[in-house]
């Protein structure tokens, strides 16, 4: 019980110190992940606003696959970023496995469809609506799209929250794509169970309250925008 309160107490006084090694993971975390949604959200929102609105062939088929995709573990995903970027990889010429553009590519393949999936499923009832009815009016396709956005803006800005959460929460495939190198591509998931393995257990703690505090804080906002 000792060594909780005194990591606690450590933890704290990291925080309020503003140890620049923590608060270098905090902003290579929020940062990596920001990213990643950015980059996600510019072909996941339109993707999902087509998939859910249109009648195509194998359509059942797609649906069914990004539904699966959006339980797709972590280290299944950060495996495949892997291969693919090795030296031994079709991408390995790129020389980018172990930096933040790797735990970006391994993040992107995560959240993507989740902003896909929540999007199509927002749009599947109304979207066909919307549309007909923009059409009438004299709209062209992209100031349809920009209507159907501004429309569903409460479920994609869910989407983009949710992916968000997961992005920021990730470990194993950041892990194996990163590499935990200190300063460069540690961020706090990884740095928790790191710290932890040494028995720093007040940084551990101190990383694991911002994280936590991050949790609340995306919850929060997407109550807000949801109306809840």
């Amino acid at each position: 019980m000792e060594n909780i309160l005194n990591g606690f107490a450590g933890a704290l006084n990291l925080i309020l110190s503003g140890d620049k090694e923590v608060y270098g993971i905090i902003g290579l975390s929020l940062g990596v992940s920001f990213v990643s949604v950015a980059i996600s959200m510019i072909f996941s929102v339109p993707a999902g606003i087509a998939i859910g609105m249109n009648r195509f062939p194998l359509r059942r088929s797609v649906i069914m696959t990004i539904n699966t995709l959006m339980g797709l573990p972590p280290v299944i995903a950060g495996l495949f970023v892997y291969l693919l970027l090795s030296r031994s990889g079709p991408l390995g010429y790129l020389r980018i496995l172990h930096t933040p553009k790797a735990m970006i590519i391994a993040q992107v393949l995560l959240i993507s469809p989740i902003i896909t999936g929540v999007t199509m499923a927002a749009v599947k009832n109304r979207g066909e609506l919307i549309k007909n009815t923009a059409y009438t009016l004299g709209a062209g396709k992209l100031q349809i799209l920009w209507t159907l956005i501004r429309e569903f803006r409460t479920s994609i800005g869910s989407s983009l929250i949710a992916g968000y959460g997961r992005a920021i929460s990730e470990v194993g495939a950041v892990m194996l794509v990163g590499g935990n190198i200190k300063g460069y591509t540690r961020v706090m998931t990884t740095a928790i169970i790191l710290e932890t393995n040494m028995g720093n257990f007040d940084q551990a703690i101190a990383i694991g309250i911002v994280l936590l505090t991050l949790f609340f804080l995306i919850n929060i906002f997407l109550q807000r925008i949801q109306g809840a």
